[in-house]
């Protein structure tokens, strides 16, 4: 039987749901999503194989202005994404104006020749068809998209018409996943994302931001079928760590309850989940910290 790839680049500005967008390609959750902007730090690959075609999928931290040292680890890593891979899916609302970071990127595939779909997300958000039509127009004026496909994330609606359009870019090739592969990213890594989620939809502002969370132990008990793990929250200021721990530690509970729940559905296992809070003040200006932390960008 003759098998068939594509690797798939998915980029956009922060918050218009690329993540959402590998995760119902998936059909898994790999990627964390949050209404916060930034959510994602590293490139995430996800593996979909149906029958003879692999889809390999790179999602990318949204492009933005770097303030950090952190912020330029993001920035090189939507760059790099977009080298060596057969489509791009640039992720667009459906309403508002073109800002700079979407520039930025049309500029990048037209240097690159690379070919593209417009993906506009949110449509169940509009009340009007022409505002579509006017927003379609405007990135086609800036460039010759491959397609064009309208789509509800949420609802799930314009998935398959998607499919259709990326299976054009199928090369003919080996798989280079084996079949069941739903991500390269250790498990500690999607371990640690789950937590950072739940600290994302907890705290505000500033803080989340400035966390980081390390899984330092993973271990399954013998003969109890119990995985006790070991999460340590890092975080660049003496307030935020109160804040982030809470009154008699209502907060870390909260956050590490929710993150229990997701990790055992993940690991399809019990586990015991402990969460520590420490400062390392301005980590995101160190690059030894990033690189510690497992953020740094890597080839």
């Amino acid at each position: 039987m003759k098998t068939y790839s594509a690797f798939v680049a998915i980029v956009g500005k922060p918050n218009v749901g690329k993540s959402s967008l590998l995760n119902t390609l998936l059909g898994e959750k790999v990627a964390i999503v949050t209404n916060k902007p930034q959510t994602t730090r590293t490139k995430i690959t996800g593996v979909l194989t149906k029958e003879e075609k692999q889809y390999v999928f790179i999602d990318t931290p949204g492009l933005h202005k770097a303030k950090t040292h952190l912020g330029n680890h993001m920035i090189k890593a939507v760059n790099t994404s977009l080298n060596d891979i057969d489509v791009v899916l640039l992720v667009v609302e459906a309403q508002g104006e073109i800002n700079q970071a979407e520039e930025d990127l049309i500029a990048t595939i037209k240097r690159l020749k690379v070919p593209a779909i417009l993906v506009i997300n949110k449509i169940d958000l509009l009340h009007d068809k022409e505002t579509l039509i006017q927003r379609i127009g405007l990135f086609q004026a800036l460039h010759t998209f491959d397609a064009v496909i309208p789509m509800s994330v949420l609802q799930q609606d314009g998935v398959d018409l998607l499919f259709s359009e990326m299976d054009r870019f199928l090369i003919e090739s080996v798989h280079f996943f084996p079949d069941d592969t739903l991500t390269d990213q250790p498990e500690r890594v999607i371990i640690s994302e789950l937590i950072r989620e739940k600290i994302l939809l907890h705290m505000q502002q500033e803080i989340p931001h400035g966390t980081a969370v390390v899984i330092e132990k993973m271990k399954e008990r013998e003969k109890k079928g119990i995985v006790d793990i070991d999460a340590m929250i890092y975080c660049e200021r003496s307030t935020h760590k109160g804040m982030l721990i809470g009154k008699g530690g209502q907060t870390l509970k909260k956050i590490a309850s929710q993150a229990r729940t997701e990790i055992e559905q993940f690991l399809d296992t019990k586990i015991n989940l402990q969460c520590w809070v420490k400062v390392k003040d301005d980590w995101r200006n160190k690059d030894g910290l990033i690189q510690n932390f497992g953020l740094s960008f890597r080839e």
